[in-house]
C-alpha cells in the first residue's frame, strides 16, 4: 500500500484538492469510531441518570429539554459540518467538534440548576453534530471497496454497544459516583480520538479562498431547528402553535432551496440531489427514523401493557433488533461486493417487510418470542439498509462531496425520527381517546404490573381493546413504510455495487 492515497474531487460546487496518508488508517479509524461512541452512548447514560439528576438540580418542567436540546443542535449542525470538512478537510472540524463536546460535557457535570445544564447540553450538541457525521465521512475517506463496507457495518455496531452498555454505565457511576461522572466520563475517551486525530491523520488539502455561505447556514440552522421543536415538542406546544411553527419552518426551507441555487460554494449543494443514489439513500433514511422511532417507543408497549408480559421480555425486543443490525450490515457489505446496491437492498428491504408483517400479527396471547423475532427480522433488514445507503453514497462521491453528502443521510435519519415520534403519538392519543376519558392516569397504571391489578376487570378490558387497536394501526403504518423502502431501493442504478 502506498503511503500517499489521491482522493477524488467531482466537478460542480468548488471541489478541493485533497490527498491523505492513510498507513495509520487503522488508528485513523479507532479514533474516529471512539467519536462516534461517545455521542451514540450519550444519551443512553444521561436517561439512566435523570433521575438522581433531577432529585440534585430541580427543574422537573425542563427534563425534556435535556434530551430535545442536544438533538436540535446536533440535527442542525450536522449538514454544515459535513460541507465544511469537504472545504477544509476532516480534521480540523474533527477536532472543533470533538473540543465542543467536551466543553459541553465538562459544564454538564458542573451545572448548578437544570437550566444551566439545558444550556450547556446545547454545546454538546453543537460539537456532536461534528463528530457523528465527520468521522462516518473519514472512515469512507481511508477504506474503500469492500473495506469500506466492513467498517462501516462495525460503525453499525457501535449504536448496539452504546444501547447495552449506556444503561450499565450510567447505572454504576450513579450508584458508586456522582451524577457529573455521567459526562465527564466522556473526556478521557474524546482527549483520547482527538491526540490520535493530532497525531495519525495527515491531510493535505489545496489551500485557497473559500467564501462560506453564512446565509445558507443560517437558514438552514434556523429553518430545521423551528421544524425539529415543532415535531419533537408538539404535545407541549399545542396543535395550534406545533403547525404554525412548521407552516414557518417549510416557508424558510423552501427559501434556503431557492437561495442556495444562487450561491458559489453552498453549504447543501442542491446537484446532491440529482444524484438518484444520494436522493434514494435520504429518502430511506427518513422512513428508517421513522421505523426506528415506532418500534423502540410502542412494541415494548405492546409487550408489556397488552401482552402483560415482563419488562425484561419488552427489552429483549429491543435487544433482537439491535443485535440484529450490524449482523444485516455485514451481510450487506457481501452482497454489495457480490452483486450491486440494488439486490443489497431489496433484499434489506424484504426481509424489513416480513418483520413489520410479524409485528402485525401480534395479539394478547402472543408470545415474547413472537416480538424478539420480529424485532429481529425489522433491524435485520434496517441494518442491511443502512450499510447500503451508506456505502453506495460514499462510493458515488467525490472527496468534494462526501462530507455533505453522508451528513444529509444521517441529518435525514433524525429528521425521520422526529416526524415518527410527533406522528405515533399523535396517533396513539387519538386512538385511545376513542376508548378512555381523561385515561393518562389509566393508561399508566396498565404499564405496572401492581397497578394493574387494582384496575376493575371492565376498564382493564377497554384498556387492552383501546391499546390493541391503537398499536396495530402504527404496526400497519410501519408495514407501508417498510414497502415504501423496498420500492425506494428497486430504482437504485442496475449492476452498481462495490468495486475491489
Amino acid at each position: 500500500m502506498s503511503d500517499v492515497k489521491p482522493i477524488e474531487s467531482l466537478p460542480g460546487v468548488a471541489p478541493a484538492a485533497a490527498t491523505v496518508r492513510v498507513e495509520n488508517r487503522t488508528l485513523i479509524f479507532i479514533a474516529a469510531l471512539a467519536s462516534v461512541f461517545i455521542t451514540a452512548i450519550e444519551s443512553t447514560i444521561v436517561a439512566t441518570a435523570m433521575p438522581t439528576i433531577v432529585a440534585s438540580l430541580g427543574g422537573f418542567e425542563l427534563l425534556s429539554w435535556v434530551f430535545t436540546g442536544y438533538l436540535l443542535t446536533q440535527a442542525v449542525t450536522i449538514p454544515i459540518y459535513g460541507r465544511l470538512s469537504d472545504l477544509y478537510g476532516r480534521k480540523p472540524i474533527l477536532l472543533i467538534g470533538t473540543a465542543l463536546f467536551l466543553i459541553g460535557s465538562l459544564l454538564c457535570g458542573l451545572a448548578w440548576s437544570m437550566m444551566s445544564l439545558v444550556i450547556f447540553r446545547l454545546i454538546q450538541g453543537l460539537g456532536a453534530g461534528a463528530l457523528t457525521s465527520v468521522g462516518r465521512t473519514l472512515i469512507g475517506d481511508v477504506y474503500q471497496g469492500a473495506d469500506r463496507a466492513r467498517m462501516q457495518g462495525y460503525v453499525s455496531s457501535v449504536f448496539v454497544s452504546a444501547a447495552i452498555l449506556g444503561p450499565v454505565v450510567g447505572a454504576f457511576l450513579v450508584a458508586h459516583t456522582i451524577w457529573p461522572m455521567v459526562f465527564w466520563v466522556n473526556l478521557p475517551l474524546g482527549i483520547g480520538a482527538g491526540a490520535i486525530l493530532i497525531w495519525a491523520l495527515h491531510e493535505t488539502i489545496e489551500r485557497k479562498r473559500h467564501r462560506i455561505d453564512y446565509a445558507g447556514a443560517a437558514l438552514l440552522c434556523v429553518s430545521t431547528g423551528l421544524l425539529m421543536m415543532a415535531l419533537a415538542q408538539a404535545d407541549a406546544l399545542g396543535p395550534v402553535r406545533a403547525i404554525g411553527l412548521g407552516i414557518v419552518a417549510l416557508i424558510l426551507l423552501v427559501g434556503f432551496v431557492f437561495y442556495e441555487r444562487f450561491v458559489p460554494e453552498p453549504i447543501w449543494p442542491m446537484t446532491l440531489w440529482r444524484d438518484r443514489v444520494i436522493t434514494s439513500g435520504n429518502i430511506v433514511s427518513i422512513g428508517l427514523g421513522m421505523t426506528m422511532m415506532g418500534i423502540a417507543a410502542y412494541l415494548p408497549i405492546y409487550v408489556q401493557g397488552v401482552m402483560n408480559d415482563s419488562a425484561f421480555a419488552a427489552g429483549m425486543t429491543l435487544m433482537g433488533m439491535s443485535v440484529a443490525g450490524p449482523l444485516g450490515a455485514f451481510t450487506a457489505g457481501r452482497i454489495m461486493l457480490r452483486h450491486s446496491f440494488r439486490t443489497a437492498a431489496g433484499i434489506g428491504g424484504v426481509i424489513y417487510i416480513a418483520g413489520c408483517v410479524m409485528m402485525t400479527m401480534l395479539d394478547p396471547q402472543s408470545g415474547p418470542a413472537w416480538a424478539v423475532f420480529s424485532g429481529l427480522f425489522i433491524g435485520f433488514g434496517m441494518g442491511m439498509n443502512n450499510n447500503t445507503y451508506m456505502v453506495a453514497i460514499q462510493s458515488g462521491s467525490g472527496w468534494s462531496q462526501r462530507g455533505i453528502a453522508t451528513s444529509t443521510i444521517m441529518f435525514s435519519r433524525i429528521l425521520g425520527q422526529a416526524i415518527g415520534a410527533a406522528m405515533f403519538g399523535g396517533i396513539l392519543n387519538a386512538q385511545l381517546s376513542h376508548y378512555l376519558s381523561g385515561g393518562g392516569d389509566l393508561a399508566s397504571r396498565l404499564m405496572t404490573p401492581e397497578l394493574r391489578q387494582s384496575l376493575p376487570p371492565e376498564t382493564l378490558q377497554t384498556l387492552l381493546v383501546g391499546f390493541d387497536h391503537a398499536l396495530h394501526l402504527i404496526f400497519v403504518i410501519l408495514v407501508g413504510l417498510a414497502i415504501a423502502v423496498l420500492l425506494v431501493g428497486l430504482m437504485l442504478p442496475k449492476g452498481r455495487g462495490i468495486d475491489e
